[in-house]
């Protein structure tokens, strides 16, 4: 579909768009409007992964075709518990650690964001400012009544949950009426009219439409993104060890950059569109690459998101790493690095330590395997024991072809 509006014409060119609340009046409103617009994160964790990235993303593409985007932190919703998405409660965190949590977000929202120069400069507020002090009762009276149990118990979050027969705390169904109440603050202070967020909270952002319009008449709109996957259908952001973090203190530059130079072969044009700036016209050239080819194009990839989320610097050092582990076959200074206070280590420990593998019994099974090698040489003893006054130079350990570290004797 083709848009008038800037924005709408690049979220869907670039694969963006699940769901509009009204396709037509939200186009003819940001095509003759300067829009403010938000998405919420809850602060769950000390960093988003690769899975919110998307999110950033719609807010930075918003800021950018000239309109104003908020970033609404979580502190008061993270007390409660999103139940979307999920089997069970989230673990309820205390005060301090929310509070450190929301320190640490901030972080990465500077990196795609300019919060500091424009008419259109980005806004980053906690919506604990307002729930925290509300008092229950006042607020059910002036807004329970425009909350119907049977559509609240209707809301995908809420109906998976109940027909597998597993527990959801009233606590957590309060969430959608609290997230409603969102969009009707930052509606009535910074005239908001717009929430984004992932497929999975299209019934929390109707309901907020739906509250704004029935105590003031204005007509607000929502858009989603589709919930992403890869080509062979596992959850993006999640990997066998664990989450791509965006935070660098949770997730090294390299880590960062070899994740998306290890994208899936069909994944490569979509994660493109999404995750770099690269115009259409050249994403499409990277596209027509064939078989070893589509390695320049990850590389690319690789290169252009690190630089967005890291800096420049990082990606060119975790490239040049690339170049140096598996083009030149020398050691690079910058990998991963371990430093043992002893004399000598068992290699399966120190894989161990390096978070290779889950389990002593993997790191056997790929010596086996000829899976691992130590200073480029196969190793095929399960016993075989790092010693220092073996080696002067750091010790290069590497499991398969993606992942090497150095392990430095003190």
């Amino acid at each position: 579909m083709k848009y008038k509006s800037k924005f709408l014409n690049i979220l869907g060119k670039r694969g963006f768009l699940h769901q509009i609340t009204d396709n037509d009046k939200l186009d003819e409103y940001l095509f003759n409007n300067k829009c403010v617009a938000y998405i919420g994160f809850d602060c769950t964790a000390p960093s988003l992964h690769v899975g919110s990235l998307i999110q950033i993303m719609m807010l930075r593409w918003f800021q950018k075709s000239g309109h104003k985007p908020i970033v609404l932190l979580g502190g008061g919703t993270t007390k409660i518990g999103d139940p979307s998405g999920k089997d069970q409660s989230r673990p309820l965190l205390d005060k301090k650690l929310i509070e450190k949590n929301k320190n640490e977000l901030k972080k990465v929202f500077s990196k795609y964001l300019d919060f500091n120069d424009g008419s259109n400069k980005a806004i980053l507020i906690d919506n604990e400012e307002w729930l925290d002090n509300l008092n229950y009762i006042s607020f059910l009276r002036e807004n329970g009544s425009h909350f119907s149990v049977n559509k609240l118990i209707s809301l995908e979050s809420m109906k998976l949950r109940l027909d597998r027969k597993q527990n959801l705390s009233f606590l957590e169904f309060n969430y959608p009426i609290f997230q409603a109440y969102d969009f009707f603050e930052l509606n009535k202070n910074f005239k908001c009219r717009i929430q984004m967020g992932g497929s999975d909270q299209w019934g929390n952002i109707v309901n907020g439409i739906e509250l704004i319009r029935k105590k003031t008449s204005n007509q607000c709109f929502g858009i989603t993104s589709p919930l992403l996957t890869t080509s062979s259908g596992s959850k993006m952001g999640k990997t066998e060890n664990g989450a791509i973090w965006l935070n660098d203190e949770l997730l090294p530059d390299y880590d960062f950059w070899q994740f998306w130079r290890n994208t899936e072969d069909n994944d490569v044009s979509k994660f493109l569109k999404l995750f770099t700036e690269l115009s259409l016209n050249k994403i499409t050239e990277l596209s027509n690459l064939k078989g070893v080819d589509i390695n320049k194009a990850k590389i690319i990839l690789a290169n252009e998101t690190t630089k967005l989320c890291r800096s420049e610097e990082a990606a060119n050092r975790a490239s040049q790493i690339a170049k140096d582990t598996f083009e030149k076959l020398k050691v690079n200074f910058d990998l991963p690095k371990i430093t043992i206070n002893k004399q000598s280590i068992s290699l399966i420990e120190i894989v161990q330590i390096f978070k290779f593998c889950n389990s002593n019994g993997e790191v056997r099974r790929l010596i086996r395997g000829n899976g691992i090698k130590v200073n480029d040489k196969l190793v095929d003893d399960e016993k075989f024991i790092l010693k220092k006054e073996d080696q002067e130079d750091p010790i290069k350990i590497s499991i398969g072809k993606k992942k090497h570290g150095l392990v430095i004797f003190k």
